[in-house]
């Protein structure tokens, strides 16, 4: 796998446009709501391929858009003193994770996969946002980031508990979008470094991660277009509920 093409001329055409179509959903989730890219990218690669395989696809698109999503809003400075206990501690879990746990194989992977997107979806669906205290949020966010860090080592999928955490911090709209910018690219990071140690991450991955980002980021520019035109409280229910019925199915079929 030492060219661009080799990755994808071993997958085979039907994997090829599996992947591409992947991405450009997953580009248009992110663009419309701020968020969901590894989320839909390792649920519907998870169906054809191997959660390692699919997570060492989603580096380059997830950190390429995280980047994007983090420069904007005027809020990092602040958001780093604020948040980097949780943002160590996500690191340092997807590190001890990938010794432990790591996204080999195995059916528990898949499972945990399943459970993991049903979780987040039923929580975008069922719990309501709630604020939490200053005293709470000392403590909260390193568990929080801990926890994130496991279950991204082992599924490949950032999203829980640290969204639900960051939704109750009860920031503005700007700083929560930047925020899950900031730790989403500490997560894509983490995951990167756990994806190489493991050695799942060589040349022929990044390459082919590399081309993924192409219909990535004509995904999030599809997004951004359908965002003007639809009500995104909409759209984020048809999403949790579609990540619902993904997580279900690959936790019965794991």
């Amino acid at each position: 796998m030492n060219t661009f093409l080799a990755f994808y001329q071993n997958l085979g055409l039907a994997l090829t446009l599996l992947v591409i179509g992947t991405f450009v959903l997953a580009g248009t989730v992110k663009g419309v709501i701020g968020l969901g890219l590894p989320t839909v990218a390792m649920g519907m690669l998870g169906l054809a391929m191997l959660p390692a395989q699919a997570a060492a696809l989603l580096i380059i698109p997830s950190a390429v858009t995280n980047l994007w999503q983090l420069a904007f809003g005027g809020h990092l400075s602040a958001l780093i003193k604020r948040l980097w206990p949780m943002l160590l501690l996500i690191f340092l879990g997807t590190g001890l994770g990938s010794l432990w746990l790591g996204m080999d194989g195995g059916r528990w992977v898949v499972r945990a996969l399943g459970a993991a997107l049903l979780v987040y979806a039923l929580s975008g669906l069922c719990v309501p946002t709630f604020k939490l205290k200053l005293a709470t949020e000392r403590w909260l966010g390193p568990v929080c980031g801990l926890v994130t860090g496991l279950i991204t080592s082992a599924t490949g999928v950032f999203v829980i508990p640290a969204v639900p955490y960051l939704q109750a911090l009860g920031l503005s709209r700007d700083q929560l979008v930047q925020a899950l910018g900031l730790a989403f690219t500490v997560s894509t990071l983490a995951l990167a470094a756990g994806l190489f140690w493991r050695g799942n991450l060589g040349g022929g991955e990044i390459n082919a991660s590399l081309l993924a980002l192409v219909p990535a980021l004509l995904g999030m520019w599809l997004g951004q277009a359908l965002r003007q035109r639809i009500s995104a409280v909409l759209f984020k229910q048809v999403f949790f509920i579609g990540m619902a019925a993904l997580g279900g199915h690959l936790l019965i079929r794991g």
